[in-house]
């Protein structure tokens, strides 16, 4: 049987689209403890934290205020969506100190001392429509405001059960297994930071040995969850200006530029250093980029 092509259908066929969307972004990013989550999420564009936790206690960011419990983080989003406010990015700060909220409100609410009480996984469950209320109001802020999301959250090591071979750890975001599933389907960028490191053989024995800069890496792998909708390389400086710039596709021109200017005043041979590294990077952005990390790392150090 033909199926019947109504007016509606028509018309939708006749006003088709092409190309690209732009929308605000969400981004989800986890760490290990006092890497500088809060800090890269306060460089955002005009942020207001929702904080379960103090992670921005001493940064000078403006914040909901009253946040005790989960009805407290519910009500300051869905407050950003009908109030009149400048803000252009919400960040939740961080999503594993929300989740016991959840827990101890969903546990209220079904009359229950704990989120056990439920039986085998269903108070877990019931939780995870709570998630989807509150994403679902982080995206009415995305197309009705116009506002970026940013989720910070910490992470955890956990055993990953390989169907193609040995088991094996790796980092995780610190959340219920299907709490972090439905977080990161719903990002459109999942960031996992940490120092950079490399390995280092001596006298027979392998060690890491840590550069001091941070990085976040956006494509997933063995060791880490992440993903990124957007084109973004493996890795880059944790700074939202790195970040900022490579979702905007920043010439290698302009990295350059910056590198300069962190130049200024420098010695000798960390000038030369640095400019031997720049001319071997050529127009490879993000390795231009991670080189004005490790100068800005440098430089804060004191090294010449």
């Amino acid at each position: 049987m033909n199926a019947v092509v109504t007016k509606q259908n028509a018309s939708r066929l006749a006003n088709v689209v092409r190309g690209k969307i732009a929308k605000p972004i969400r981004i989800v990013l986890y760490s290990t403890d006092g890497l500088g989550k809060s800090t890269w999420a306060s460089c955002a564009p005009r942020p207001i934290f929702i904080g379960a936790e103090d992670g921005t206690a001493n940064l000078d960011v403006e914040r909901m205020p009253g946040i005790h419990g989960w009805a407290d983080i519910v009500e300051s989003a869905r407050e950003l969506v009908t109030g009149e406010h400048p803000y252009k990015t919400v960040v939740l700060d961080t999503a594993d100190w929300a989740e016991p909220m959840l827990w101890a409100h969903v546990a209220k609410a079904g009359g229950k001392k704990s989120i056990e009480d439920f039986g085998y996984g269903k108070g877990y469950a019931e939780a995870l429509n709570g998630w989807r209320d509150l994403l679902s109001i982080f995206d009415a802020l995305r197309e009705r405001r116009g506002m970026n999301v940013i989720v910070l959250a910490h992470s955890w090591i956990k055993p990953f059960k390989n169907p193609d071979g040995e088991d094996f750890d790796r980092y995780e975001l610190k959340l219920h297994a299907k709490a972090s599933g439905l977080i990161r389907e719903w990002a459109d960028c999942v960031l996992f930071g940490n120092y950079e490191t490399f390995t280092l053989e001596k006298n027979g024995r392998v060690k890491g040995v840590s550069t001091g800069a941070r990085i976040i890496h956006t494509v997933r792998t063995h060791a880490w969850d992440a993903k990124n909708r957007h084109g973004l390389p493996e890795t880059l400086p944790l700074s939202w200006d790195a970040f900022a710039s490579a979702l905007a596709g920043e010439t290698p021109e302009t990295w350059r530029e910056r590198i300069a200017a962190l130049l200024a005043g420098a010695g000798e041979a960390l000038a030369a250093r640095v400019n031997k590294a720049v001319a071997a990077a050529g127009e490879d952005a993000p390795a231009l980029a991670r080189i004005h990390n490790h100068l800005s790392v440098t430089k804060k150090d004191g090294a010449q």
